[in-house]
């Protein structure tokens, strides 16, 4: 298989976007302390960003707020954010959302 100078290219193109984002804070940021403020601070970030997830996936659909045709999903999100809260476990709310989601769509689907 030949490969062409111009997609060669494009990939290490994409490969050094791609990686220059992720190793060039992680590179600055291990050469000295943050703050108190600023590492509590960021212990929010990956909240914040799996509740916009889950929060957009839950309540939108094409672009708006809907909450009737989203009624499965919303309910299995009940008992997994239960689960969530009380042992704090990644592996117990995944488990617990993914039969609670496997259930209800048994029933109602």
């Amino acid at each position: 298989m030949e490969v062409r100078a111009g997609i060669l290219l494009i990939i290490l193109g994409t490969a050094i976007v791609t990686f220059i984002p992720r190793v060039l804070p992680l590179m600055i940021l291990t050469r000295f302390e943050l703050p108190e403020w600023a590492t509590r601070w960021l212990s929010f970030v990956p909240i914040s960003v799996m509740a916009a997830l889950v929060g957009q996936e839950l309540l939108m659909n094409d672009g708006e707020v809907a909450l009737t045709t989203n009624t499965v999903e919303i309910l299995a999100a009940l008992p997994t954010f239960l689960v969530a809260i009380k042992t704090k476990s990644l592996l117990a709310t995944v488990v617990v959302g993914i039969l609670s989601l496997m259930a209800l769509r048994f029933i109602f689907i």
